[in-house]
């Protein structure tokens, strides 16, 4: 009897253990950030498409150097924060608040 509860409770962290990767890899997914080249609409104007890579660049350049890095990386060569992290040598939740803050920050750009 004692060992079906043992194979019980083995079977049970085992199918704990596989629910949680499955959760964590799914919020991994979620969390993933949109490429901002995935925000645009695709259009056969050359034209629209210069124009709004040449905004996009020009927002960018009026960002703090540290700031403008982590935008880049992030939303158009499509890194996660933790990447970003890691290629700065910061901790993922000072990529986190610098992306928040450019984000404020472009806002208010746009808004003027």
């Amino acid at each position: 009897m004692e060992e079906k509860y043992e194979v019980y409770e083995f079977y049970k962290r085992e199918i704990y253990r596989i629910g949680w990767r499955v959760q964590y890899k799914a919020k991994k997914i979620r969390n993933k950030e949109n490429l901002l080249s995935e925000a645009i609409p695709n259009s056969s104007d050359f034209t629209k498409d210069s124009d709004n890579k040449i905004l996009i660049s020009q927002l960018l350049e009026r960002l703090p150097l540290k700031g403008k890095l982590i935008m880049e990386q992030i939303y158009i060569q499509g890194q996660t924060e933790k990447e970003v992290a890691h290629n700065l040598q910061i901790s993922q939740q000072a990529v986190n608040k610098w992306k928040r803050k450019m984000i404020y920050e472009l806002s208010m750009i746009v808004s003027c």
